[in-house]
């Protein structure tokens, strides 16, 4: 633990799961929690809702890297889980709708996302529906350290907090962000003395 692969740029075909409130359970169901590994998820990942007609099972979404949704994404229990099938079954960037009433992911799931290193991005409406008119299969470009995308014609700016933007970039999950610190850390604790509690 400690590094991942770095994010700057990435390129790849878009899958539109365009419904709202989409919650974790309906994203990795509960009863796939109790595994023991941080593999084997990929293929779980909305597994209860999967068949032809569902949009990340057409044919023009295979092999999307980049998934659109809708806006509080993530909403629900909190679990890692969700985050590790959308991962693993391939995507690098999740793109959802920010409206006045509602972010585009639930805090939850943002902070589990930037903890292992995926990508949220969060668009005003206007930007969000020209990548739902493009739909499956249109291929689009994030890149991070100009916070843009790039759809078709047109190139959407989005924010993304500075702390998340430079862990991405350089790859590194929460361990990561500890031993880059860790200098600091060790001159606080020269600094202080350990406090041992009387008996």
């Amino acid at each position: 633990m400690g590094c991942m692969a770095g994010f700057t740029q990435h390129s790849g075909k878009i899958a539109v799961y365009a419904e709202d409130n989409i919650d974790t359970d309906r994203i990795m169901p509960a009863r796939f929690l109790t595994m023991v590994t941080r593999s084997g998820y990929g293929q779980r990942v909305f597994c209860d809702v999967r068949g032809p007609e569902f949009p990340l099972d057409r044919p023009e979404a295979a092999g999307a890297s980049i998934l659109v949704v809708g806006t509080n994404f993530g909403c629900g229990s909190s679990r890692e889980h969700a985050v590790w099938g959308i991962q693993q079954a391939g995507f690098r960037a999740v793109i959802a709708r920010r409206t006045e009433s509602s972010a585009g992911f639930s805090d939850i799931f943002r902070q589990n996302a930037a903890n292992c290193g995926l990508l949220l991005i969060e668009l005003e409406p206007e930007a969000h529906d020209a990548l739902l008119t493009l739909g499956n299969g249109a291929e689009a470009t994030v890149d991070l350290p100009n916070q843009t995308v790039r759809a078709g014609e047109r190139e959407f700016m989005f924010e993304i907090a500075p702390a998340t933007k430079v862990a991405l970039i350089k790859g590194l999950d929460l361990i990561g962000k500890t031993l880059e610190i860790s200098p600091k850390i060790d001159e606080f604790e020269k600094k202080h003395e350990t406090y041992i509690p009387v008996s």
